[in-house]
């Protein structure tokens, strides 16, 4: 007779093994050591195998089995169908855009197009000051807000050190809990957490493209605090170690927990920094540690509030190559047009998209679902307990179907 823990450490298991054929799938592990070394590699049609039996055996788990576990069950096995869907990628039989948003992250995000963006570009052209097309004006204006390299990690220390202290006031951390931060090259991304364990992360800058101000609080916030770093060390600490639960010691990439993961962590900047407070620690610390005009900073924060509205175009165009109705020349040109992104932008997010295909919506749609699930939970309209709704979901995570059913009932 299987039981939850069963299933659960099977379930670690079989995603270690599925690690073997695909370098990034683990994002993440901290649970036993021998089960990571004693994992032999399997062929693909014995990991399809092995995933069917585990799904078989979660859904046929009785009241007995599962007592007052169902959530953990229904978060266990949505996991296990994406590890299904996953191993049939690999092995070739790969889904198209949208149907891989659902068999991988738990969701079928919103569909926006040409003319949705058409009317963002329009209120970003009155806005940029400059004459000429908008995408070359645009990035010669932005350019002043460029943070020079070799105040880099002054700018992103001040950051992430105001992150953590905001984050501080609502939670206590582990008291060994610490980060390091490193400049790196030659990546698809611009930052990343590395989650080691025991509430220790290293925190990697890609410094090959040019680092606006304003990412400093994005990029401290959604890596750091209350971001990447927090979440993996409440998994670790509160489901993990404390309650037992062993599939809380992986974290799959391309699975539902990304979905949260990367939507928390961009509303969690919000959370962090409330957007008037934001605008003034970046205008008056952040500003003057990078050398940049803090009198330029109204007119910024102008044109950031509806170059927003934008986020969605990487979904767009990501649908249309990965589904090949596209090519890569013409997926670079609408970047640029409906990201307003420079040629070597638009290079470097299409790697991105080719690399990790439907992940691109864990942030836009992540980000949305989050905040429309929080601000179903929060009654009394509060920051205090905005940031208690938001904790409390990082500690015991709900995937996207699972937040959208809320979002539904509460209709």
């Amino acid at each position: 007779m299987n039981t939850i823990n069963e299933i659960a450490e099977r379930y670690v298991k079989l995603s270690l093994s599925i690690g073997q054929h695909s370098e990034y799938y683990v994002d993440a592990y901290y649970g036993p050591k021998e089960w990571q070394l004693g994992i032999e590699k399997s062929s693909l049609a014995q990991l399809k195998q092995e995933a069917q039996s585990l799904v078989s055996a979660a859904e046929q788990l009785g009241e007995a089995e599962i007592k007052d576990e169902q959530a953990r069950l229904d978060f266990l096995i949505i996991h296990l169908r994406s590890s299904q869907a996953y191993i049939e990628q690999l092995d070739g039989n790969k889904l198209d855009f949208r149907a891989e948003c659902k068999a991988l992250y738990d969701v079928t995000p919103p569909e926006f197009d040409e003319q949705h963006f058409e009317q963002v570009l329009r209120e970003l052209d009155a806005l940029v000051p400059g004459a000429g097309e908008l995408n070359q004006r645009f990035n010669d204006y932005r350019a002043e807000f460029i943070i020079p390299k070799e105040k880099l990690n002054k700018v992103f220390d001040a950051a992430i050190n105001e992150a953590r202290r905001r984050t501080l006031q609502f939670i206590d951390l582990p008291a060994n809990e610490n980060f390091d931060v490193e400049l790196v090259h030659d990546q698809v991304w611009t930052a990343y957490n590395w989650y080691k364990g025991d509430s220790y992360s290293l925190i990697q800058l890609n410094t090959d493209i040019p680092i606006y101000i304003e990412r400093a609080v994005d990029l401290a916030a959604h890596e750091g605090y209350p971001g990447h770093h927090l979440f993996n060390a409440l998994l670790d600490k509160k489901l993990f170690n404390e309650k037992g639960w062993v599939e809380y010691s992986i974290y799959n990439l391309y699975g539902p927990t990304s979905l949260l993961a990367e939507g928390s962590a961009n509303f969690g900047i919000e959370v962090a920094f409330p957007w008037q407070e934001r605008i003034a620690f970046e205008r008056d610390t952040l500003f003057p540690l990078a050398g940049i005009d803090k009198k330029k900073a109204e007119l910024y924060y102008q044109i950031q509030t509806v170059l927003h509205k934008l986020s969605y175009a990487d979904n767009m165009v990501g649908q249309r190559y990965i589904d090949n109705e596209i090519t890569a020349e013409q997926a670079i040109a609408l970047l640029m047009k409906y990201s307003l992104s420079t040629e070597v932008k638009a290079k470097q997010r299409l790697s991105f998209i080719a690399h990790n295909r439907s992940y691109v919506i864990t942030y836009n749609y992540g980000q949305d679902l989050v905040r429309d699930y929080l601000a179903a939970r929060v009654e009394d309209e509060s920051h205090a307990e905005l940031w208690s709704k938001y904790l409390a979901l990082l500690a015991l995570p709900k995937t996207g179907s699972m937040m959208e059913a809320l979002l539904i009932n509460n209709n």
